[in-house]
């Protein structure tokens, strides 16, 4: 059996909504290196994204709907993303240009750590910290 049959698929998405939602595409896959898997639109207008991240999960996404029944503010998430490359991400990330509103740091708790803002205002943490083992 392949490591990657021993991991169980995702069952919990975080799920954004965007004023400009391919170019939040285009930054979370060219930026932070999130993996386009699927993406349907309409023009500019995108119904539903799906971005795979290479270690493991992923977020959906798609183009703000006001006064749609599942509508989330745009630019208001918060999202953590465990990496086991946090300083290769973070000089990636800095290199950019994107906006870092928490410098890397080790914490007390024994994560490494940096966060940014993506271009909608979304606030991305990254660290190597996978929660605490179930029980």
């Amino acid at each position: 059996m392949s490591a990657s049959e021993n991991i169980p698929a995702p069952t919990v998405w975080p799920t954004l909504q965007a004023e400009d939602a391919p170019t939040l595409i285009d930054f979370l896959v060219e930026t932070l290196g999130f993996v386009r898997t699927a993406v349907y639109a309409d023009g500019d207008r995108v119904a539903h994204a799906q971005l795979d991240w290479p270690e493991g999960g992923g977020i959906m996404l798609g183009s703000h709907k006001p006064h749609g029944t599942w509508s989330r503010e745009p630019g208001t998430a918060g999202t953590y993303v465990v990496t086991s490359q946090v300083d290769a991400l973070y000089d990636r990330v800095k290199r950019s240009g994107a906006k870092i509103v928490g410098e890397i740091a080790d914490q007390h708790y024994g994560n490494r750590e940096f966060c940014i803002a993506d271009p909608e205002g979304n606030l991305w943490s990254f660290g190597h910290y996978r929660g605490e083992p179930a029980v």
